[in-house]
């Protein structure tokens, strides 16, 4: 794969800066929890005061129309736009949003996925998405999230078990789920280095939909049921939901990435006593059901 430019992370970056200094941006304090205990799981404390979007349920203003400028990082044509996560969890986290209304939890179209191309050609890292409130979304206006990541980098925490089971050599997890190694473009498949191609996405996406009940886009006016999107340069996941939260952890994509936000409201002694895989289990559509 030809390395990338990174042009988006750095304009990440410098828009941080700016937005850091007139208070737009609200970096999440968060701390290890018992560091090593949970592997490969990172289970973090929140120790800054708990934002908005994780304080209770109840309708709230769309942050994205109109979106503030101050943390815009730059538009992808007329439909999509970079922005800065007003809460990051890292330096250079972003939302890919639409500049119309676009409901969270409707079907991702081919334009959303044409952008996520456009963007990962030269920034990689990992998306996910959370597909309702249920999932874990905070806004219902439509918008992915990439953490970025250098060459080489390990994607998230789980991104080795992720692998380990394309490979055969990890069993399955008891939960309704779909990963998928991405495939490479079609004009150089097969070719060494070469990168998965922008139709890879849409295609692995419909497929998962179909496999695990959410519905066809053209039958269904939205998906079925909340889902979860995870993927990097080498797979793509997607899991099937239940319920936002359990024993007072609420769970976005992320808790399927390894990454686990402990908060006031939630239960550590439970944690303790059953672990994280425990927990995604609690909040997924369990297998058979």
């Amino acid at each position: 794969m030809a390395p990338r430019h990174e042009t988006y992370w750095q304009a990440a970056l410098a828009r941080s800066a700016s937005a850091l200094a007139n208070g737009a941006l609200v970096p999440l304090a968060t701390e290890l929890v018992s560091p090593g205990a949970w592997e490969p799981f990172l289970v973090r404390r929140l120790v800054s005061a708990t934002p908005k979007h994780l304080r209770g349920s109840g309708p709230r203003p769309n942050p994205f129309l109109p979106w503030d400028p101050r943390l815009e990082v730059t538009r992808l044509a007329d439909r999509h736009l970079l922005l800065l996560n007003k809460f990051p969890v890292q330096q250079g986290h972003v939302l890919l949003i639409t500049q119309q209304w676009q409901p969270q939890a409707g079907w991702l179209d081919p334009h959303d996925w044409a952008a996520v191309q456009q963007v990962s050609g030269d920034t990689g890292g990992l998306w996910f998405f959370n597909s309702c409130a249920a999932a874990g979304a905070s806004q219902p206006h439509r918008h992915l999230q990439l953490l970025p990541r250098k060459a080489g980098e390990s994607s998230c925490p789980l991104a080795a078990a992720l692998l380990a089971q394309l490979g055969g050599s990890q069993g399955r997890w008891p939960w309704q789920y779909r990963l998928s190694r991405r495939r490479p473009a079609e004009s150089g498949a097969g070719a060494e280095g070469t990168a998965p191609g922008p139709g890879d996405l849409l295609q692995l996406y419909h497929e998962h939909a179909a496999a695990l009940g959410l519905g066809c886009p053209s039958q269904d006016p939205a998906p079925r049921h909340p889902y979860n999107l995870l993927f990097d340069d080498d797979w793509f996941l997607t899991i099937r939901r239940r319920q936002e939260h359990w024993a007072g952890f609420s769970v976005n994509a992320l808790g399927f990435a390894g990454c686990l936000l402990l908060t006031g409201h939630s239960d550590l002694t439970w944690l303790e006593r059953h672990g994280p895989l425990a927990l995604l289990q609690a909040v997924a559509e369990p297998e058979g059901s």
